[in-house]
């Protein structure tokens, strides 16, 4: 059988294309992202507003409001294992995830959550993004990395509690957001999927520009 070379590379060049695109449908690291709870259709939100129980830490919530810049977060590795930036997020890993507006982690802890009394979720840590190991969680989905627009849970590393909901409201100064817990059990409201982003493509170079990042927005 006689080969057409320049058909065989053409083919060759297609499938390195393909793989190369199924890279970015992954969430990596350094990508700013929504996260949407899949049974309340909620993003998870945060806002220099505290508690006023429990830890009194900045307060963490869901809110439809798709528009809202306050429900930005970063994606980062374990606190003591740094990622790199463009790297796609394996299933299994440790995370963390940073607010964007405040620079704090979401985070958990042996408080009670102030509505419902699961435990309490926060966001926690310093202006660097330094915060504890109370800021690690376990990222669980399937397949070998994290997939965009797929269903995925967060299980707190120090607690074993899942990220999840409660389905009660608050009344001011933050009406009708909703109340992020940890739950002991992982059910329907434990399940998040991403939504809008900035997503960072993978690179073997160590600075980035405007061409390296995938906007997925409003």
């Amino acid at each position: 059988m006689k080969w057409c070379w320049v058909c065989v590379l053409l083919w060759l060049n297609g499938i390195a294309m393909c793989l190369s695109a199924k890279h970015y449908s992954y969430v990596t690291c350094g990508s700013l992202i929504k996260l949407m709870n899949t049974n309340y259709n909620v993003r998870l939100h945060s806002h220099d507003v505290k508690y006023g129980s429990g830890s009194g830490q900045q307060s963490v919530t869901g809110t439809d409001a798709s528009e809202d810049v306050n429900s930005y977060w970063s994606v980062r590795g374990k606190s003591d294992r740094m990622c790199q930036r463009g790297e796609p997020m394996e299933c299994g890993a440790v995370v963390r995830l940073q607010h964007m507006a405040t620079h704090k982690n979401l985070h958990s802890h042996h408080f009670s959550s102030p509505l419902s009394g699961n435990q309490e979720v926060s966001a926690f840590g310093d202006k660097n993004g330094e915060g504890d190991t109370g800021d690690n969680w376990t990222l669980i989905c399937s397949g070998d990395y994290w997939e965009r627009d797929a269903d995925f849970r967060l299980k707190h590393l120090d607690t074993e509690m899942w990220l999840s909901m409660s389905g009660h409201s608050y009344g001011r100064p933050i009406h009708g957001q909703m109340e992020i817990v940890g739950s002991s059990y992982p059910d329907g409201a434990s399940y998040w999927r991403t939504k809008e982003g900035v997503y960072v493509k993978p690179s073997d170079k160590t600075s980035y520009t405007k061409s390296d990042v995938d906007h997925d927005e409003l």
